[in-house]
């Protein structure tokens, strides 16, 4: 354990701390007791806000640990982040001002509060909202991982030989503060934290990409020293790889991993704003002009997130020897960087757990208080009993995912995130197409939502992970049927589920099925603040509109 290490982390863990609970007096409402102020920070954020908001709501602890770990262990595949958050902005530009505009004007919280509403389908919302929630839960424990590496590095937790609540105790500390401050201080307190966090990343990566090269003789010293590496592991192990019992490493995706890198990049960026938290983020802001805008500016992470990626070669070349890839870039740190600078880098990778963490537990939260609870349990609940069942449902979900990351194997986080990916992008039909369209019916989209998930969740449990036969869940990737071609779970479960919803409403109208009532109208989903029906405070009034 480096003292100084150490001291430099826990200084901004307490930092973190107090600014998350100081965040309920920031920017201050009258009361935090409904899910406008609390679930969404009273619908105000502005340009400068939202980005450092959905920049720490998107770019992770899984930015710093599982991308970097991924090119460490020779899967040039792990690169695929980089694409997937380019090609995301447009599309979001195009689609998430239409979702902010109908939300604000009929008050919708949730995805799921907008599917309601559009087709009148409480099953279909219900089948939204249990998937935002389930995808939730690994995203969660991913940003757990996170901490629980950093920590391992640093030496704060105790070996395997320790008893178990011993050796995660200060998990369970990071934990318990996380859950304090986000219950006190809903949204608010993640919003304040990101310009903290996201500080601290820029300086880190910004030292990092500068520093680290000319310590190891520059990027092309580096390059060559990780594909010497690969080199010499895949002749180590030749009959292993040709026997497929062990994947071979490589600088650059074979021919054969083209289709998987197209449609991981693909695949992730049509799901990620599908995900609850990064919708609670953009119905967050005040108007439409700011999601706009952070469509425009947000792909300056996307630059950071290539020098990240590039850390997992560095660590190769800097000689980190570590048996799980994903201490990869935290033992990188702690070698090559003086104390001190160590402990501002593991305390910016920590950060960055806490704040996505946060977010997420409170999409999850409204997610159930919207359109479980009030739609099952207590429909006339108030606002105070909708802002009280999020802020204990927002401890539950944390809950959820320490025992998923604890109970689960990780060798590789990444997989953790990407099942979730297979089962949120299922939930795009329904939201995306119902932003422009009517044209699908509603019991349609819940039965191909029903088929992506069933093939998604079978055919990912039925990967194993490589050198351990019997396992389940062991990557993102299946082989097409009569070819050697592996593509993403998620996108071939989402054509199947896409193909179901086309011909079951063409069958549906045919028999003239009822469709229910849209109580959106056309001009909802160009609305502004400032035109009539979008208030600060609001209530779905809007007449239904068949």
């Amino acid at each position: 354990m480096d003292g100084i290490a150490v001291s430099i982390f826990v200084f901004f863990f307490l930092l973190v701390t107090v600014l998350g609970f100081a965040a309920a007096r920031w920017r201050r409402a009258e009361k935090l007791d409904n899910l406008d102020e609390w679930g969404l920070g009273g619908r105000g954020f502005g340009t400068f806000i939202a980005w450092f908001l959905i920049g720490g709501d998107l770019y992770t602890a899984y930015t710093f640990i599982a991308v970097p770990a991924t090119l460490y262990a020779g899967s040039a595949v792990g690169f695929f982040a980089v694409p997937y958050t380019i090609v995301v902005y447009p599309l979001i530009f195009l689609f998430l001002p239409r979702l902010w505009s109908v939300s604000h004007r009929h008050g919708y919280i949730t995805p799921a509060d907008f599917v309601q509403g559009r087709y009148d389908s409480r099953p279909l919302a219900t089948a939204v909202a249990l998937t935002g929630i389930l995808a939730t839960m690994p995203y969660i424990a991913l940003q757990l991982v996170g901490i629980e590496v950093v920590l391992q590095v640093m030496g704060l937790q105790a070996g395997e030989d320790a008893a178990w609540v011993v050796q995660h105790l200060p998990l369970f500390v990071a934990f318990a503060v996380l859950a304090a401050y986000t219950y006190s201080s809903g949204l608010r307190a993640p919003a304040l934290i990101a310009f903290v966090k996201d500080i601290l990343i820029y300086v880190v990566i910004i030292v990092a990409v500068f520093y680290l090269p000319s310590q190891l003789g520059g990027w092309d010293s580096i390059f060559s020293a990780a594909q010497d590496n690969f080199d010499a592991f895949n002749a180590e192990n030749a009959d292993a790889i040709a026997a497929g019992d062990v994947a071979g490493k490589a600088m650059m995706p074979p021919a054969a991993a083209h289709w998987a890198y197209a449609s991981l990049a693909l695949g992730s960026a049509l799901a990620l704003f599908m995900y609850p938290h990064s919708v609670t983020a953009v119905l967050s802001t005040k108007n439409r002009s700011v999601i706009r805008r952070n469509a425009a500016l947000l792909p300056a992470y996307s630059f950071l997130l290539g020098l990240l990626a590039l850390l997992g070669f560095v660590a190769i070349a800097a000689g980190v020897k570590v048996e799980n890839a994903q201490q990869s870039v935290p033992q990188l740190f702690e070698n090559e960087f003086p104390s001190w600078f160590a402990g501002v880098a593991f305390a910016a990778i920590g950060i960055g757990a806490l704040v996505p963490a946060a977010i997420m537990s409170i999409a999850a939260a409204n997610l159930w208080t919207r359109n479980l609870y009030k739609a099952y349990i207590n429909p006339a609940a108030t606002p105070q009993q909708e802002a009280k069942q999020s802020k204990v449902m927002s401890l539950g979900v944390k809950l959820g995912a320490l025992i998923f990351v604890l109970g689960l194997p990780k060798q590789f986080a990444i997989n953790l995130q990407l099942l979730g990916g297979v089962w949120i992008l299922q939930t795009m039909i329904a939201i995306v197409a119902g932003l422009y369209t009517r044209w699908f019916h509603r019991w349609a989209l819940l039965a191909g939502w029903a088929v992506g998930m069933v093939y998604g969740t079978w055919t990912a449990y039925g990967v194993e992970v490589p050198g351990d036969p019997g396992s389940h869940f062991g990557g993102p990737l299946t082989t097409i049927p009569f070819t050697e071609t592996k593509v993403y779970i998620a996108l071939v479960a989402f054509l199947l589920n896409l193909l179901v919803a086309i011909v079951l409403t063409v069958v549906l109208r045919a028999m003239e099925v009822d469709e229910g009532v849209d109580q959106t109208q056309d001009d909802d989903y160009s609305a502004d603040v400032g035109d009539e029906g979008v208030e600060s405070e609001l209530s779905p009034t809007t007449p239904p509109h068949p």
